[in-house]
C-alpha cells in the first residue's frame, strides 16, 4: 500500500530555509554522538500518573533470566536493547521516589525516550477493568502498579513467540540467546559487562544459515515462519498502530503464525488489553482452575468463562497468573527436544 503513491513534487528551499535545515541535520547529528556515547546519554524523566511497579509492567519483556536484550540489574535498574525504527538502542530505566528517570544510547535513544510514557502503561486504563469475581479483584487490590506495556515494535516481540511455538520455554529461551549473540551486535552504552545485544534486523535474521537455526535447536518450521516474517517486516510492523482485530489478522496472514503467536506478540508490542492467548497448554486450565475449579477446561471454556471480560481478557489472564492460584502439577514436565543431532 506505501508504493501506491508518487511522493509529492518539493520546491527548493530558500536560502534561510536552507541554512535553518542545515542547523537542524547537524544538532540531529550532534544528538546522534552523544547518543552513542561519546557525549554521554540522552535522558528523560517522567512521573507517571498512578502507582506503577517496574518489574510488573517490564517483565513480560524478558524471555528468561539470561535474555541478552533484558537486564534487571541489583541496584533496580532496568536495561532494555532493541532496535528501533531510527537504530538499536539501550534504554536504561529507574524509579527515584514518584518519578521515573531514563537513559538512552544508540542512534534510537531519541525514539526509545519518546516513548518511554507507552512503555510503562501511560496508554493502558485499568479501570477499565470491572472484576466479577473475588479472585481479581484481591489481586488488582494487591497489584495496584500493573499496567499493559506497548512497546510500539511487532518484530521484536514476535521472533521469540515463534520460537516458543511447540517447545518448553527452556528450549525457547536457549535458541533467542544463541541467535542474539551470534547474529545481533553489542548494545550501545555502558552494557559491555552485562553483556546485552541488540536483535539482527530483518536482513540479518534472513542471512542466518540453516545449520545456525540447526545449532540453536530451532527446526525448519519455526525458521521457516521466522524468514517469512522478515521478508514482509515493514508490513508487519504496520500492525503496531492498528486496532486490536485488524493487527491479528495482519500477523496470521503469515503462514505459521496464528492466534497464539499473534496475541503473544500484540500484548507486547501494542499493549492489547483483549489479545486472549488461545492455543497455550497451560493457560485454559490455570483460568478453568481459578475461575470455576475446573483444571480441565479447554480454550472453549476459557473463553466462556472470559466472557465478562470482554475488552479486557488479557488483563483478566495477567491477574490470574499473579494470583497464585494455579492448580498443582499432575504430569511430568515435557522433555525438551534436541534437533542437533537428527
Amino acid at each position: 500500500m506505501a508504493g501506491r503513491f508518487a511522493p509529492r513534487t518539493t520546491r527548493a528551499a530558500l536560502p534561510h530555509q536552507a541554512a535553518a535545515d542545515r542547523a537542524a541535520a547537524s544538532g540531529a547529528a550532534a544528538s546522534r554522538a552523544a547518543a552513542s556515547g561519546a557525549g554521554g546519554p540522552l535522558t528523560r524523566e517522567w512521573t507517571p500518573p498512578a502507582p506503577l511497579d517496574l518489574r510488573l509492567v517490564l517483565g513480560p519483556l524478558r524471555r528468561g533470566p539470561a535474555d541478552p536484550t533484558f537486564r534487571m540489574a541489583g541496584d533496580g535498574m532496568f536495561w532494555r536493547a532493541t532496535r528501533t525504527p531510527a537504530g538499536p538502542g539501550t534504554l536504561r530505566i529507574a524509579r527515584h521516589g514518584d518519578r521515573i528517570a531514563a537513559a538512552a544510547w544508540g542512534p534510537g535513544a531519541d525514539w526509545l525516550l519518546e516513548g518511554l510514557p507507552a512503555l510503562l502503561g501511560a496508554e493502558d486504563d485499568p479501570d477499565a477493568f470491572v472484576p466479577r469475581h473475588r479472585l481479581l479483584a484481591l489481586t488488582r487490590h494487591r497489584r495496584p502498579g500493573l499496567r499493559l506495556l506497548r512497546t510500539g515494535l511487532v518484530l521484536e516481540s514476535l521472533i521469540p513467540s515463534v520460537l516458543e511455538q511447540k517447545v518448553t520455554t527452556d528450549e525457547a529461551y536457549r535458541a533467542w540467546r544463541h541467535l542474539v549473540r551470534r547474529f545481533g551486535t553489542p548494545a550501545p552504552g555502558p552494557t559491555t559487562d552485562l553483556g546485552l545485544h541488540v536483535m539482527p534486523d530483518p536482513r540479518g535474521w534472513a542471512m542466518i544459515p540453516s545449520w545456525e537455526w540447526h545449532k540453536a535447536n530451532v527446526d525448519a518450521k519455526r525458521s521457516s515462519t521466522i524468514l517469512r516474517a522478515v521478508r514482509v517486516a515493514r508490513r508487519l510492523e504496520e500492525a503496531a498502530t492498528m486496532p486490536l482485530p485488524e493487527a491479528l489478522t495482519r500477523l496470521q496472514l503469515i503462514p505459521g503464525i496464528g492466534p497464539w503467536t499473534a496475541a503473544e506478540t500484540l500484548q507486547r508490542s501494542n499493549g492489547a488489553a483483549d489479545a486472549v492467548t488461545v492455543g497455550d497448554l497451560h493457560l485454559p486450565g490455570i483460568v478453568g482452575h481459578a475461575l470455576a475449579d475446573n483444571r480441565e477446561a479447554d480454550d472453549e471454556e476459557m473463553l466462556r468463562l472470559l466472557t465478562p471480560y470482554e475488552g479486557q481478557r488479557h488483563r483478566a489472564t495477567r491477574l490470574i497468573l499473579l494470583s497464585g492460584r494455579i492448580p498443582a502439577r499432575r504430569a511430568p514436565r515435557m522433555q525438551p527436544g534436541n534437533i542437533v543431532n537428527l
